[in-house]
């Protein structure tokens, strides 16, 4: 595109933002058909000539010297229309990257439209299941579909009110759709390096995947967090509203104090958590757990594991343990890219409440006092920009007290927007 092409284009989202302005350039004549639009953003800032006072305004624009402008125009987004800010926020997820090497923060998975910021996620899953019922049936397998839209409501400068929209299809047994429905509403409150969330917000335990509990909602409650430079913490109370069957709702309705805290030493990161629930429903009584872990990095390498500790419960597997290894990084925007790891997991029951974040029913099988132990594959490829294959696969499981389960494992195709 030529220059005095984009410059036009430029121009027109900043009508009416400016007075006219004087020539700024030796090679724009006031007879040039773009003239009072080179003329207007160079009077803003937005354009630059060069230092022989010319504009050149014939030669083609590079991708870089057009995020300078949109990082410029965005400067100026308070005073453009709701129509101008819509387009100019296209522009800047187009030249997101480009802009990121201006040191411009912009999410190119976000389209706002005045206050409101939308993006979204949908997700195509096959499960081979593991787990068996009261019979000894095994679980048939499971084809899936999920959709969720985010939306996020500009408050002011410190405060947003952010939703999700979430819709699940069965693809399968023609069982019945969940329908729309909202899954997450709260309100941030951002003080400088704190913040505080109060409604439904996700809530998550466990290094691998979140294994412990790895809803992206269903915690209903007013959380703390503070982060600055490489240290993080959070300290939170609500309740637990999940409905898990397969565990006879251990956790739905159980109020839960939380406390988490992390730090990355640049050779490695280390985290801890803390989680007492309240109530005596159920089969939690009250428990008290504890749990720290930690990711070393090594090249494009790493370790990690992580320990956990139930020091309240009258189960005997009271703890759990994990360790592993992976390699690459799978970067939602650089197709190509990928992340494998291989994880050994030894988990009792009593560090277990339902709602894992692995893409596997392998925890399901965890039932009663029990201690299960497995293999856990992982990984994930972006097979295009915002596209990416997930696939798992647990193996080599070992029940204590009852019949081993078989392998089980899923694979999905992700799509961000």
């Amino acid at each position: 595109m030529k220059k005095i092409l984009a410059i036009a284009a430029a121009a027109a989202l900043t009508a009416g933002v400016s007075a006219f302005a004087a020539n700024p350039f030796s090679d724009v004549s006031t007879d040039d058909w773009a003239y009072q639009a080179v003329s207007d953003l160079s009077d803003q800032g937005v354009v630059e000539g060069y230092p022989d006072g010319t504009f050149k305004g014939e030669r083609n624009i590079t991708r870089y010297e057009l995020a300078q402008i949109i990082a410029r125009l965005m400067a100026k987004e308070d005073q453009l229309n709701a129509e101008q800010r819509a387009t100019l926020d296209k522009l800047a997820g187009e030249y997101a990257d480009e802009l990121a090497n201006l040191g411009v923060r912009v999410s190119n998975l976000e389209k706002k439209v005045g206050n409101l910021y939308w993006s979204g996620d949908a997700r195509m899953r096959y499960r081979d299941n593991s787990a068996v019922d009261k019979e000894g049936k095994k679980a048939s397998d499971t084809w899936d579909g999920r959709m969720r839209i985010n939306v996020k409501g500009q408050v002011n400068d410190t405060t947003t009110i952010n939703g999700r929209l979430t819709y699940n299809m069965n693809f399968k047994d023609n069982k019945k759709d969940s329908g729309v429905y909202m899954d997450v509403l709260n309100a941030k409150h951002q003080f400088g390096d704190f913040a505080v969330t109060l409604g439904r917000y996700a809530n998550n335990f466990g290094n691998e995947y979140s294994w412990r509990f790895g809803d992206s909602h269903d915690f209903d409650g007013a959380e703390l967090s503070y982060a600055k430079n490489a240290f993080d913490a959070k300290v939170g109370f609500g309740q637990f509203n999940t409905d898990y069957a397969t565990l006879k709702n251990d956790i739905d309705g159980q109020d839960a104090f939380y406390a988490k805290a992390g730090y990355d030493f640049g050779f490695a990161k280390l985290g801890a958590d803390y989680l007492k629930f309240q109530n005596n429903n159920d089969g939690i009584k009250g428990d008290e757990l504890y749990g720290v872990d930690l990711n070393i990095p090594v090249g494009d390498f790493y370790v990690a594991g992580e320990y956990v500790k139930n020091t309240t419960t009258t189960l005997d597997h009271d703890d759990a343990w994990n360790a592993g290894i992976g390699y690459g990084a799978a970067n939602w925007k650089k197709p190509g890219s990928f992340n494998i790891n291989l994880m050994y997991n030894d988990i009792g029951k009593a560090t277990y409440f339902g709602g894992t974040g692995l893409g596997t029913d392998i925890l399901d099988n965890l039932k009663g006092d029990k201690e299960l132990k497995f293999w856990n594959l992982g990984a994930d490829v972006t097979l295009a920009k915002n596209v990416q294959l997930h696939g798992e696969y647990a193996f080599d499981a070992d029940l204590t007290d009852a019949a081993d389960p078989d392998d089980a494992w899923t694979v999905s195709l992700n799509y961000k927007f």
